[in-house]
This record gives structure tokens, C-alpha cells and sequence, in this order.
């Protein structure tokens, strides 16, 4: 089933999937997307399916150079009545008067329904004069006005892709072109709605050229962003047609859709560079669909990527923290590093990633980033991310704000779904920094109320000088009994040398299930006699031991859960948007009472607590009208694939699926989409089942 947004037909398609890689791709553009379930998409081809070895030159007209900064309404507004002149105007003064602006933001872009239905007599847009009293030469003008360049929006079709049907450009390339440069439009966002088949290259193509020559006439240039979604594979042909192109389906405001769209990105990094950017979509930092970690992780990834930076949040109503976040100049130099290279992935086993960028200056940018649901030691070395041999580096953590010296290992304990972005060089300054000291924390982050826990922390000194006094202390929410069970100190660390300390944690009895934090910090000082420290969040989880016999796994409650589109369900199947949104499970005509209703890709995690001995399901594709991908389902041991089905269908009758899960603590059912890129991957875990 394809996914709604209201007010517009969607085109938000692959972006809910969590793919491991680039997915099957299509060929040409298809036909016309219309309101109503549609035909599912499928997500970029794998780039080592191309034998170029890189994008075409980019046209030398000296527009992107680095990747475009701005703000673009649609993610925060849509099309509601509140995205109008005055709230436009409005973030072109919160640029300004926030700093914005100073960070690097330039451009304020309208997405679709600043228009009127039809063109007038004369077949020229007419903007919506309830929106934009004043027109949009009006509005261009304000924003100019602040030294800040105005963005507008239309489709390479005969409509949009809002449901209400705004004029698209197909067939007025050249007047539609002409029209915003007299405007004073300095950026056009050309999306792929109700192309009526046209070849895709034709279509972005002739949009080029009706923008050059608008340019050559009133002497305006014009940032061309193609949105054709990556289903032609555009980043190998549109290096000369624009100067960005999306590589996926729309973002939306979750960790799975984030996640799944970074990964479909990652993998086309030698296709970008100054003037030809891969686009992953704009930035959901602080609309509230994920933690303030999962945002510094979507923003410090979209950095490292070379990724256009368009915030997608309402700012007249953001937070402290997102302003903090979307205003972190050394994170944004990352992104806008003249040298243009999109960052490599190093590696990324078991959810641990590790992302190096070479930038312009000879150093590399480093993200440390942590897919999983625990946290996770993830390290690399300076000569891993390619820097020279030396006797130390200076690191300079980017969201912390300090600088410390490394013997040459890039190391560090990263939280549950965040990322430690470090900038890594070989100068000779390294001596003048404290060592870096690492941080962690094991023993297991689930607790049972009322009973002790007992973990493990350790300080590393990863420096090339020691680490001298130093400390560590580990503290928990009020009420909670945190107490050191070893030595809490040591005179001095060399390089490599670890102080390790034992620590007992309860959580008092009668304590609710659910998250909460504990924080480990370290102190020390460097040779010359300086303070430093380090600080490491841990988000822990009381949980609460599964029942004795068979329990419905659907009525259980679940340490952690995520997916393709919209929530996982409990006994409906997944309806993409809303919780509740779904119909009765049903696999092959037969309906079922109880299990949950998924979305590939999708995980699901219990605690089980050693006490359980089997997991049983029925398990296959919904029923459900366009449910018509292909999964894999699987399920989880403390980290062990413990059993999977092949691959399976909506032509195929539901499978038995059973695991033996004795002496595990947690167990996770996942669902994958067989590596397809079908979208409409809903998976039924029917009459699950957990046995203790």
C-alpha cells in the first residue's frame, strides 16, 4: 500500500524502507502518480551495479559549490493555511536574527501549494493571493533584502503532487522558467509528480535548459534540485542537468525512515562534489519524531555526507535544542568543505559504523555512529581514515566542542542510536591538547527493580601523553543505589593503560518500567597540569520478567521497536501512518486474532530474562490491498539468528516459524524486505508466541 500525507498524493515512498544498501532500480519514469493507492516503488539500484566510475562533470556555472543551506516549509507545514507570506518572511528574520544566517542558511524555500489551481488566461502561474497577498516578487524581495535567497517549488508534470492538483511545469518549462527568475527566485525544487511517462532525463532536461535561458535573459541564476526520487538513477546522468538530485524517497520524521534513507545514501559518495551533490532529502531536526540524539546522529550524518542542509522544522516554534543543533558551525563545516567529498564508509559491522570524510585542509572528519538500540564501542585508526603516519593526531570532538591528542586510535562508547563526529589531522599542535580518554560502561544496561545489577566501567587513556588523577564516578536518577565496588582512582594512565571500576546498581524496587539515565563521567589532568574530562550518557531500561507459561506476544511489552512506515502494530496489521490505522492480520485468506503487524524493515526486541525456552508465530505477507513485497522474517537470540524463513510473499500461504531462545535475555523478531526494494513489505507475526 502506498503511503498517504495529507493534502498530497504521496510520493514518500522508499524512504520507509531500512535497506542494508542501495535497492533494485527502476527504469523509466512510470506512469503518472494519481491520489490513491499506487504502484510501489523500489529504491536506488546498488551503485557497483553502474560500470561508471563517477558522475559527469558538473556545468561550470559556479552555483552549489558546497551543498545548499537553507530552510524548506513542507516537512513542519504542508499545506496547511499557516504556510503563507508572513510566516515566510518570518524565518527569513529568524535566519537573521538567530545566527542562521552567520552559520551558513541562505536560502528560504516555499514547497508546493503557494499557487492557484489553474494558470490564467495567458497561461502563467498565479500565486495563491490568500497565501501571497503580495506575490512572490514580494516576498523574493524581503528575503533578498536580508541577504538571503528565496527558493520556489513545482512539479515535472501537468500537476503537482498535492492532491488538490497546483499546475506542474510539463509543457510551460520555458514561461514557468521565465516567470520565477522575474520573480527574483534564486533555487527550484522540480518534483516528479504526473510526469504522464515522459523519459525522466527529457523532463529534467528540458527544465535546464528553459532555466539557462531564463538566466541568460534577466541575468538570474538558478539553483536546479532534481526530485525525481533516484528512481532513474539520476546521479549517474544529472551531474550536468543540476546542481543536486534526490538519491531516495521523502524523509519522514522517524528513526527508521532517517536511518533507511541515509543507508540508500551512503553508498553513491563518488558521484558527489562541488557543483553535483547526492540529496537524501531535507532535515527533520526538531519536528519531534525522534530524541535529540537521534537528530544530532540525522545532522551529523547529513554533514558527513556532503548532504544539502534544508531544515525542514517550523523555527518560529523550535527549541533551544534545535537551534543548538542545526547552528553547530563545526559540524556544518564538515558538510561545507570546498574539497566537496562526499564521507566513505569504512565500516559497518553489526550496526556500528564508522563514516571518514577527506577534507580541504588535509584532515578527515570521522563519524563514529551507532545503529543499534545499546551502546557500543566503535574505533577505528588515523591510518585507517587515511591520514599519514605520525607520532599523535589532535582530535577535536565537533559536538563537544574540545580538542584532545590521540596516539592514533579514534575510539569511543556511542549511546543508542548516536554518533561522535571527531575531526581528525596529523599537525604538530597534537602536544598542546590533553589525551582523549575513552569511556564505557558494561554489564548490561536491564534492569529489574529491586534487584542489583552489577557493571563495569572503564577510562582509557587513547592519548599519546598520560592522563594524570584521575576519576571516575557513575551517578543515577534520584532513589537509585549506585555504588563503587572497586577503586575509583588512579595517579596516572599511559597511553593504552586502563582504570577499571566495579559499580552495584539498583533501581528501587516498585520502579515503573521504561528509560532512564545514567551518566558516567571521568576526570583527569594533562602533563602540563590542565583539566579535562569526559562524560558518557547511558540510557538503561527497568524491565519486568516475562510471565510463567505461554504469553501472546502482542500483549507483551517490548524493550524497543522500529519501522519501515508508521508504528508496529498489535494484532492489525501495519497501516503505514497512524497507530490503530490497520485491519484485522490475514495472510492467505486466513485471519488471525492476535500478533503485530510490521512494516519491513522492521525489528521488535522483548526481554525475556533467561527464563524463556520458545518463540512461535505464523508468519507471512498481509493480505492487505499493494501489500506486495517480499520479506524474510527472522528471529533473535541475545545477538544469534536463532531462525528465518526464506524468502516469502503475498502469493504464499503463512509459515511456522519457531526458535529456541533458552538462557536468552532478549530476544528480537525482525522483518526485512529480501533486498527487493518493494515498499509495501508488510509482515505478519500471526498467533506469536513466547513461552517461559
Amino acid at each position: 500500500m502506498t503511503r498517504h500525507l495529507p493534502t498530497r498524493t504521496t510520493h514518500r515512498r522508499a524512504a520507509g524502507i531500512l535497506a542494508v544498501g542501495l535497492l533494485a532500480g527502476l527504469g523509466p519514469a512510470g506512469p503518472a502518480l494519481a491520489a490513491g493507492p499506487g504502484t510501489p516503488a523500489r529504491a536506488p539500484a546498488p551503485a557497483s551495479a553502474s560500470p561508471a566510475a563517477s558522475a559527469s562533470p558538473a556545468p561550470d556555472d559556479g552555483l552549489a559549490l558546497t551543498p545548499p543551506m537553507g530552510f524548506n516549509n513542507w516537512n513542519s507545514t504542508q499545506c496547511r493555511a499557516e504556510f503563507d507570506e508572513e510566516m515566510v518572511k518570518g524565518i527569513a528574520d529568524i535566519f537573521v536574527d538567530k545566527g542562521l544566517k552567520d552559520a551558513g542558511y541562505e536560502y528560504v524555500n516555499l514547497d508546493d501549494c503557494w499557487a492557484l489551481p489553474a494558470r490564467d488566461a495567458d497561461g502563467k502561474l498565479v500565486p495563491d493571493p490568500a497565501r501571497f497577498p503580495g506575490g512572490i516578487k514580494a516576498v523574493a524581495d524581503y528575503v533578498h533584502a536580508k541577504g538571503l535567497k528565496l527558493g520556489i517549488y513545482t512539479s515535472a508534470g501537468t500537476k503537482t503532487c498535492n492532491d488538490a492538483g497546483f499546475p506542474g511545469a510539463l509543457g510551460h518549462e520555458y514561461s514557468d522558467a521565465r516567470q520565477f527568475a522575474d520573480w527574483g527566485v534564486d533555487y527550484l525544487k522540480y518534483d516528479n509528480c504526473n510526469n504522464q511517462g515522459v523519459d525522466a532525463r527529457q523532463r529534467y532536461t528540458t527544465m535546464r535548459d528553459a532555466l539557462k535561458a531564463a538566466s541568460a535573459t534577466t541575468g538570474r541564476p538558478i539553483v536546479y534540485s532534481i526530485c525525481e526520487w533516484g528512481e532513474n538513477r539520476p546521479w549517474e546522468w544529472a551531474a550536468d542537468v543540476g546542481q543536486l538530485w534526490r538519491t531516495t524517497g521523502d524523509i519522514s520524521d522517524n528513526w527508521g525512515s532517517m536511518l533507511s534513507i541515509m543507508k540508500q545514501n551512503l553508498p553513491l559518495a563518488r558521484y558527489a562534489g562541488p557543483g553535483h551533490w547526492n540529496d537524501p532529502d531535507m532535515l527533520e531536526v526538531g519536528n519531534g519524531g525522534m530524541t535529540d540524539t537521534e537528530y544530532r546522529t540525522h545532522f551529523s550524518m547529513w554533514s558527513v555526507m556532503a548532504a544539502p542542509l534544508l531544515i525542514g522544522s517550523d523555527l518560529r516554534s523550535a527549541s533551544d535544542e534545535t537551534f543548538e543543533t542545526l547552528g553547530n558551525e563545526e559540524v556544518i563545516a564538515v558538510d561545507q568543505d570546498p574539497l566537496g567529498k562526499q564521507g566513505t564508509v569504512l565500516s559497518s559491522e553489526d550496526g556500528r559504523w564508522v563514516v571518514a570524510k577527506e577534507l580541504a585542509d588535509g584532515s578527515r572528519a570521522v563519524a563514529l555512529f551507532n545503529e543499534t538500540g545499546s551502546p557500543q564501542r566503535i574505533a577505528t585508526s588515523a591510518k585507517a581514515v587515511g591520514l599519514p603516519g605520525a607520532d599523535a593526531y589532535t582530535l577535536r570532538d565537533l559536538w563537544r566542542h574540545k580538542s584532545y591528542n590521540t596516539a592514533g586510535t579514534i575510539s569511543a562508547t556511542v549511546p543508542a542510536h548516536g554518533t561522535v563526529l571527531v575531526r581528525v589531522s596529523a599537525d604538530g599542535d597534537w602536544a598542546e591538547n590533553p589525551p582523549a580518554v575513552e569511556l564505557a560502561l558494561g554489564g548490561g544496561t536491564l534492569l529489574e527493580a529491586g534487584r542489583p545489577a552489577a557493571l563495569t566501567a572503564s577510562v582509557t587513556d587513547l592519548g599519546r601523553t598520560p592522563a594524570k588523577h584521575v576519576s571516575v564516578s557513575l551517578t543515577g536518577p534520584r532513589g537509585w543505589t549506585v555504588r563503587a565496588t572497586s577503586p575509583t582512582r588512579a595517579n596516572v594512565l599511559a597511553t593504552g593503560r586502563v582504570l577499571r571500576t566495579g559499580w552495584r546498581v539498583t533501581a528501587p524496587a516498585g520502579t515503573p518500567p521504561g528509560s532512564y539515565d545514567l551518566t558516567l563521567r571521568a576526570g583527569y589532568r594533562s602533563p602540563a597540569g590542565e583539566r579535562a574530562g569526559n562524560v558518557l550518557p547511558v540510557r538503561t531500561t527497568v524491565v519486568v520478567a516475562p510471565p510463567s507459561g505461554t504469553s501472546e506476544l502482542g500483549g507483551l511489552p517490548w524493550l524497543s521497536a522500529t519501522n519501515g512506515w508508521g508504528p508496529v502494530e498489535r494484532d492489525t496489521s501495519n497501516g503505514e501512518a497512524a497507530a490503530g490505522d490497520g485491519t484485522p492480520l490475514t495472510i492467505g485468506g486466513t485471519v488471525y486474532a492476535s500478533g503485530l503487524g510490521v512494516h519491513a524493515d522492521s525489528t521488535v526486541e522483548f526481554y525475556t530474562g533467561g527464563a524463556c525456552r520458545t518463540v512461535t508465530a505464523q508468519v507471512g505477507v498481509d493480505d492487505e490491498e499493494g501489500a506486495d513485497g517480499s520479506v524474510v522474517f527472522e528471529i533473535w537470540a541475545d545477538g544469534t539468528k536463532a531462525a528465518t524463513t526464506g524468502v516469502l510473499t503475498n502469493a504464499d500461504a503463512a509459515q511456522s516459524l519457531s526458535a529456541d531462545v533458552s538462557g536468552a535475555r532478549t530476544i528480537r523478531l525482525a522483518v526485512t524486505d529480501a533486498g527487493d526494494g518493494i515498499t509495501s513489505d508488510h509482515g505478519d507475526w500471526a498467533n506469536a508466541r513466547l513461552t517461559c
